[in-house]
């Protein structure tokens, strides 16, 4: 029988992702290691781990040493029951280790709280929850919006995520632009999008949600001088990271427009400095990174690489392996 193991730094999170009967169904397919293996008893366990084939792991997964991986001789795949692989996977992707990534099934819960954040912000929700926080006697109904019919809303990034967004959108009566230099014009009309430059998705859409990886080149990618051209009563949202946002700069503008809202879950650093006027600014709703796979939702991820291992038991390829191009461009 074929030989497993978990691994992680943080326990608590593996079991978390993998209870409720996850480690038990794991443990019926293959002989899986006592022991979580981290980064403080990798090397007591190193001789018994040499003939592991198979890895299980999700957020917190260990960063071995050259020798440490060299020790593992016989590993064939890991299991990475969460979303972005790009921290660990290189090494194991060049000595020929797939690496199987829960990435799309953590997608999910982002697309539809970002979906769901946009229908609030079409239909005025937090803007108009500002006003009502004062009662004077009167009812404050403020200034209109649009509702979700017929508003534009700018797509920054058509990833794994932004892509779902938009398939959601579809139906739903937005006219969707999207900001991507990597899809291709075909891509966007298979997603029924229009590719827009960034500033036209800035000063076009009503609704901006930011998607864009956190990568080199796309650090600072969204300076103070885009936000200036968001149309009046517009909104931000950030689910994606908080590095692609010159953050000093976007708040500059949140601080002289009132009119505008900024729905931020991701932010850099993450929590925000004590400092940061963020905590201060009546148009800026800061949530702590929660889009993402949380409580029963993480679930779903151990389900998603269990049955990516049942398949391959089957004989069946990977379809959520990770690829050394895929890193280039991935979160």
């Amino acid at each position: 029988m074929a030989r497993a193991a978990f691994f992680s730094d943080m326990p608590h999170r593996l079991i978390e992702v993998y209870g409720n009967g996850r480690f038990a169904e794991i443990e019926s397919l293959v002989d899986t290691y006592p022991v979580i293996i981290g980064p403080d008893n990798f090397d007591e366990h190193s001789v018994a781990l040499s003939d592991v084939e198979f890895i299980f792991s999700t957020w917190h997964m260990p960063q071995l040493t050259e020798l440490q991986m060299d020790e593992l001789a016989a590993l064939k795949a890991v299991f990475y029951a969460a979303g972005s692989v790009q921290y660990f996977a290189r090494p194991y992707l060049e000595r020929g280790i797939h690496v199987v990534s829960a990435r799309m099934a953590n997608a999910v819960p982002v697309a539809e709280y970002v979906v769901a954040q946009i229908i609030l912000a079409s239909k005025g929700y937090f803007s108009k929850e500002r006003i009502s926080r004062t009662f004077d006697g009167r009812c404050h109904s403020g200034p209109d919006y649009p509702g979700i019919c017929d508003v534009t809303v700018s797509i920054l990034g058509a990833g794994t995520i932004g892509a779902m967004v938009i398939e959601r959108l579809k139906n739903l009566g937005f006219e969707i632009l999207v900001f991507d230099p990597l899809i291709s014009k075909q891509r966007a009309r298979d997603l029924g999008v229009r590719k827009v430059s960034l500033a036209e998705a800035f000063s076009a859409g009503f609704i901006v949600s930011n998607h864009i990886a956190d990568l080199p080149e796309t650090r600072g990618i969204l300076e103070g001088h885009l936000f200036e051209l968001l149309g009046e009563r517009a909104t931000f949202i950030n689910t994606g990271r908080g590095a692609t946002v010159v953050e000093s700069e976007m708040l500059d503008v949140l601080a002289k427009r009132p009119d505008l809202t900024a729905l931020l879950d991701v932010t850099a650093p993450e929590p925000p400095i004590r400092s940061s006027p963020v905590y201060e600014l009546n148009n800026v709703y800061l949530t702590p990174h929660i889009a993402g796979s949380i409580g029963n939702e993480v679930r779903l991820l151990a389900d998603s690489v269990i049955t990516e291992f049942k398949n391959y038991l089957l004989g069946k390829r990977f379809r959520a392996s990770v690829t050394i191009d895929e890193l280039e461009v991935m979160a």
